[in-house]
């Protein structure tokens, strides 16, 4: 036997077990890793459905809010400021008293400008006019405060209050949610429901079960949106009278798109 092993034949042998050897087992490898990529592939191409569920969620506006302006003109800067220092605290005082706290009254802008008239230019005795001139003839000023009512019933006073105490300008009322985010969630869960009662009657009609979800998608930014007016169309009533401000609702919508494995 050993010397078998030990001739040119025994060697070349050798040789060809050990090639034929390396071959199975590289054949062993490739059939093992293809069962485990087929083991990990569990949901062949092509076996989804996908659906649109839509929902909606409506609720009562809870905070109004709107912003006004005091203006003031003078020959002085000072002048012009103090009447609408003067007038912006009385206004701010008003609205404290309904119970509306700092923290929703916010300076949106103060303003200090020149003002200007023009004046004509003597024509001359040849009938030549030189152009009209600007002149100066003092500044303005203006203050512009944002007011956030969180006691929507208050709201047609506050309006009333910022008028009678020397607002010259009152707008952007708006009635909205402190918390939009609420609304939001039970539209989204609403179209979620929506979505998988049509998977399931689909599935039904075409005879297969349905699975895990394989994707979500949020398609609509489902905010809120704001209820607005006009202070001259909701207070077209005497100075001093409040205006009754309707809330009305304020509609929530989303819509989702669901795919599911089937099976």
């Amino acid at each position: 036997m050993n010397e078998f092993m030990n001739s040119t034949e025994g060697r070349r042998a050798a040789k060809f077990l050990v090639v034929a050897l390396g071959i199975f087992i590289a054949f062993l490898a490739l059939e093992t890793i293809s069962v485990a990529r087929g083991l990990t592939q569990s949901t062949p191409p092509g076996t989804t459905i996908t659906v649109s569920g839509y929902g909606e969620s409506t609720t009562t506006p809870n905070i109004a809010s709107f912003s006004f302006s005091v203006s003031a003109d003078a020959k002085a800067v000072s002048d012009a400021q103090a009447t609408v220092t003067s007038k912006t605290n009385d206004i701010l005082a008003a609205l404290k008293g309904l119970g509306i706290e700092d923290k929703d009254i916010q300076t949106q802008d103060y303003s200090v400008y020149p003002k200007y008239t023009y004046q004509n230019s003597v024509c001359s005795s040849s009938g030549i006019c030189p152009p009209s001139r600007q002149v100066a003839d003092g500044y303005t000023v203006s203050h512009t405060v944002y007011v956030k009512v969180r006691k929507t019933d208050d709201a047609g006073k506050a309006l009333a209050l910022a008028g009678d105490k020397g607002a010259t300008n009152i707008s952007s009322l708006s009635l909205t949610l402190d918390d939009p985010q609420a609304p939001q969630n039970d539209a989204r869960l609403k179209a979620i429901d929506d979505a998988k009662a049509k998977a399931e009657v689909l599935a039904k009609r075409l005879g297969v079960h349905l699975g895990r979800v394989v994707s979500f998608d949020d398609g609509s930014s489902g905010m809120p949106q704001p209820i607005y007016a006009t202070y001259d169309k909701v207070a077209a009533q005497s100075a001093g009278s409040a205006p009754t401000i309707p809330l009305g609702m304020n509609k929530t919508s989303m819509t989702v798109n669901v795919t599911y494995e089937i099976r």
